[in-house]
């Protein structure tokens, strides 16, 4: 034994074989960096379409991806209805009422001023003033039907899962932050244990070039090391599904994605909550979206009450006519919806609404199965992760033969 080691450590070479390991170890790291940022990046396609470049595995099945996302979490957290009534709709209609009773005056005259300037602004101030102390009763009464209303038919108004997949298959960038905040710690472990692996294997490889200078051995082992610690790498991820005992006495291990749920728990729903399910993006999405005729037919029939009655109708037929009150009342209708989603860029009340639904959504999916969650992110790594396995291989197939032809030329 002691012979063998001062030959290796006396052989010319030895600095050569030393440095195995060390190559191996860059090899793992280098070629599990690239896997996660063409998994990423770039966010469009680069190079000569259609075959000659490339697009982040994430932002090129941008659409697919969001699916996998709401299918896999959302539908199983939450309706549209157990988050409308999170967002509190008696709560939706004070904060709207709020703001158009300190616009009521500068919306009437925009409507009026815009339709016929000149005799709305010689009309007696008293008949204007009418005009606006009834719509400021009458809007609260109106704003709690319509929300009463809004409720009892939210299922037929707007599909939050339609609304998620389009936010984030609009908005590639965020796509990649949600899949990028909720693993990163997973992300930087494929990474980093490339190094780690690569390290062990160079060592297995380190030994059998010493006694085999077959002048396959360094390009299989460069291959082994670019498919095996991105293969390894992803598995430890995700396995063993639920926590598990190795041996009697040791700890309990499980995949590091799934023993992180509570934390990817938290992070997942603040971004969906924060920045796509809002209380202001789901409003536009109703008034907006494809269902929007339902959601505004719903609303002329709770506005008639106020535009057709009383002094509001005299006034308006006085400044534009009996002809006029028609058009007059579809653009009372729009913007009445401006004035409503205008509302909802109210901060406070976003952030405030939105920490109320993130509570809900966070407490049910930390308690969903590994089974359940591991869906998350999975779908990140399952697209085209045979690309980024070969790619690997392929790399250290690459860094073998480098090896082999730059370092141990004379030895083959």
């Amino acid at each position: 034994m002691l012979e063998l080691y001062n030959e290796f450590v006396n052989h010319p070479d030895f600095w050569k074989y030393i440095s195995i390991p060390f190559v191996a170890a860059i090899v793992g790291w280098s070629t599990n960096w690239l896997a996660i940022q063409l998994t990423f990046y770039p966010v469009n396609f680069f190079g000569i379409p259609p075959w000659l470049g490339w697009q982040g595995i994430i932002p090129k099945r941008g659409k697919k991806m969001a699916g996998i996302v709401v299918d896999n979490t959302l539908d199983k957290i939450s309706t549209m209805q157990e988050i409308f009534d999170e967002f509190e709709p008696e709560k939706i209609a004070h904060h709207i009422i709020k703001v158009a009773d300190s616009r009521i005056e500068e919306l009437t005259d925009d409507i009026m001023t815009e339709r016929n300037a000149v005799l709305w602004e010689n009309l007696p101030n008293v008949l204007k003033n009418r005009a606006y102390a009834r719509a400021r009763r009458q809007i609260p009464q109106m704003m709690d039907s319509l929300m009463e209303d809004m409720h009892a038919n939210i299922e037929d108004l707007v599909d939050p899962k339609a609304l998620i997949i389009k936010k984030l298959s609009e908005d590639k960038n965020m796509l990649n932050r949600v899949f990028w905040e909720c693993g990163e710690t997973e992300f930087k472990f494929v990474i980093n244990s490339g190094a780690f692996f690569g390290f062990l294997f160079g060592v297995i490889q380190m030994f059998v070039w010493w006694y085999n200078k077959d002048w396959y051995i360094l390009p299989a082992f460069g291959l082994l090391v670019g498919l095996a610690t991105n293969w390894l790498a992803l598995n430890l991820i995700f396995r063993p599904l639920n926590p598990t005992k190795l041996t009697p006495i040791g700890p309990t291990v499980q995949g590091l994605f799934l023993s992180r749920q509570n934390a990817v728990s938290e992070v997942f729903c603040r971004i969906v909550t924060a920045e796509i399910l809002t209380i202001g993006h789901i409003m536009n999405e109703i008034f907006r979206g494809p269902k929007g005729d339902r959601a505004k037919a719903m609303l002329k029939r709770h506005m008639r009450p106020i535009i057709d009655g009383g002094m509001v109708k005299t006034v308006a037929q006085l400044t534009v006519g009996p002809e006029g009150f028609v058009d007059l009342k579809r653009t009372i209708e729009e913007k009445t919806i401006e004035m409503s989603l205008a509302s909802f860029d109210d901060p406070m009340f976003t952030k405030e609404r939105g920490k109320v639904v993130e509570k809900m959504f966070r407490t049910r999916m930390q308690a969903m199965s590994s089974e359940e969650f591991q869906d998350l992110l999975r779908p990140a790594f399952q697209e085209d992760e045979w690309i980024l396995i070969t790619m690997g291989g392929v790399l250290g197939l690459m860094a073998g033969f480098a090896q082999l032809f730059f370092m141990f030329a004379s030895t083959t």
